[in-house]
Order: C-alpha cells, then sequence, then structure tokens
C-alpha cells in the first residue's frame, strides 16, 4: 500500500464511493447511474431495504463506515440484499448493481482501502429473461414507469389492457365498446377468448368509453386505432425511458404482463 493510499484513506462509505467515481473515468450519466447503484448497497450493509418508487428519489442514504464491507456478516447481507433486490426490481437491474459494486469493491482493495476478502466475490449474475422481441423483460419497476409515462387517455388504457390481459394486440385493437362487461372487468360471453384485466385498465376504460355504448374501442379520427399507429405512439412515448433511445415495442409491454385472474 502506498503512503498516499493510506493518508488518504476514506472512513465513510460514501465518500469512497464519490473517489471511486472520480477515478472511474465514467461519462457524465454513467457516474450518475454508477453512484445510484452504490448508494443503494448502503442500505443493505445496515440491514434496510432501499426505497423505491418517489421514495427513493429524496432518500439520503444511512451513513455507514466503509470498513463495515469487512464485517463477518457482511457477506451473507449483501447475498440477502441481492436476491430481495431482484425481487423487486428485476434481475438486469439487481445485476447491474451488483456489476458497480463489484468494481468499486475491487478498485477500493487496490488502493488498500480494504483488506479483508472481497464480500461479493460469492455472488453471480441472475439470468435475465428474454422478451420474443429478444430484449431483456423488464421489471417491475420499468414496468411502472411506462404506465407512469404522460400521454393521452386512449394509449394510457390501451397499454394497462395489454399489459393486464397479455392479450394479442391485434385482439385488443379490434374490441368494440358493447364488447367490454366494465363491472365484471371482463369481456362479455361470445366475445371470445374472454379477456380480463385488473386495476389500472378498470380505472381507464370507464373514462375512455364515457358517453359510448358501441363502435370501435380505440378510436382515431379516421376510423379504429392501427397497430401500425399504436406501436409507433408507444415507441415514441418510452423513448426516453429506453438507455439505447430506441423505445419499447408493445410485444415488450405485453411479454412482462402478467394476465388478470
Amino acid at each position: 500500500m502506498s503512503h498516499a493510499s493510506h493518508v488518504n484513506h476514506p472512513v465513510e462509505y460514501a465518500v469512497a464511493v464519490e473517489r471511486y467515481l472520480a477515478a472511474s473515468g465514467l461519462g457524465t450519466g454513467s457516474r450518475r447511474v454508477y453512484g445510484i447503484a452504490l448508494a443503494t448497497w448502503a442500505w443493505a450493509l445496515v440491514d434496510r431495504t432501499p426505497p423505491t418508487g418517489d421514495d427513493r428519489r429524496n432518500a439520503v442514504p444511512p451513513s455507514v463506515p466503509l470498513t463495515l464491507l469487512e464485517a463477518p456478516r457482511t457477506a451473507a447481507r449483501l447475498r440477502d440484499a441481492f436476491a430481495a433486490r431482484s425481487a423487486s426490481v428485476g434481475a438486469r437491474t439487481a445485476n447491474r448493481e451488483l456489476s458497480a459494486l463489484g468494481s468499486a469493491v475491487a478498485w477500493w482493495r487496490a488502493q488498500g482501502w480494504l483488506t479483508a476478502a472481497d464480500p461479493t466475490a460469492g455472488l453471480r449474475p441472475l439470468p435475465v429473461p428474454q422478451t420474443r422481441d429478444g430484449t431483456a423483460k423488464p421489471g417491475p419497476h420499468e414496468v411502472r414507469a411506462v404506465l407512469g409515462l404522460p400521454a393521452p387517455l386512449r394509449e394510457q388504457t390501451f397499454w394497462h389492457l395489454l399489459h393486464e390481459t397479455r392479450a394479442p394486440i391485434e385482439r385488443l385493437l379490434a374490441l368494440d365498446v358493447d364488447d367490454l362487461d366494465l363491472p365484471g372487468r371482463r369481456t362479455r360471453t361470445g366475445a371470445a377468448p374472454e379477456l380480463h384485466w385488473g386495476d389500472g385498465s378498470a380505472r381507464l376504460l370507464p373514462l375512455l368509453t364515457l358517453g359510448r355504448v358501441e363502435g370501435p374501442l380505440f378510436t382515431t379520427a379516421r376510423g379504429r386505432l392501427s397497430y401500425r399507429r399504436a406501436a409507433e405512439a408507444f415507441t415514441a412515448a418510452t423513448r426516453p425511458l429506453d438507455p439505447r433511445g430506441r423505445g419499447w415495442t408493445l410485444r415488450r409491454l405485453q411479454d412482462a404482463g402478467v394476465t388478470a385472474p
């Protein structure tokens, strides 16, 4: 260990994170993503569950000493936290957070700031489920972000219905208003196959069909909403959420859904 490393040895985990990011050579966007991921692990180090959604945005991570990474139970805590995190946000996000921590720990060990065994050594990335279009299956938080996008009522309703029923896209676009049993949260008998939906669609469908008793459920000024127009609107709306800047496909949202009971 160099004399400089010893003198500059940070006590706080958060300070060690700042120094790692400053030396990482990562771009601004990547440093931000790594910083959020590493802050999330601070909660695990003290056996606390990190906040999610809007609560996470303003939450202050617990202040913990860097040496807590060398405590006897830390490896087990990280293992349990990784399992819980993957269940909460999905394998892809959990794997990304694990990668960030592994890289940071390796750098801290190289500086001589950590000298015990690597507490992340026994953790391995989880397999990431794939959708039919070959992309990683989105985690629950990603789906919530998509369904929370500001969008016209027609798009909001269509997205929720697709996610909650996992029905063929063409089937949903072919629905008429009088196919719906709104109180029963299902399509009427005879409109086979019968579809069932959940809370999001149940909230939006009455608003979309207000004052209408027949005709296409999803309409445009020229008639029934087409597959192409629905797909283009969805991809454009979700582009800001895609790190690649391409946007989502409708099939990706459909594959992430769970059929309502």
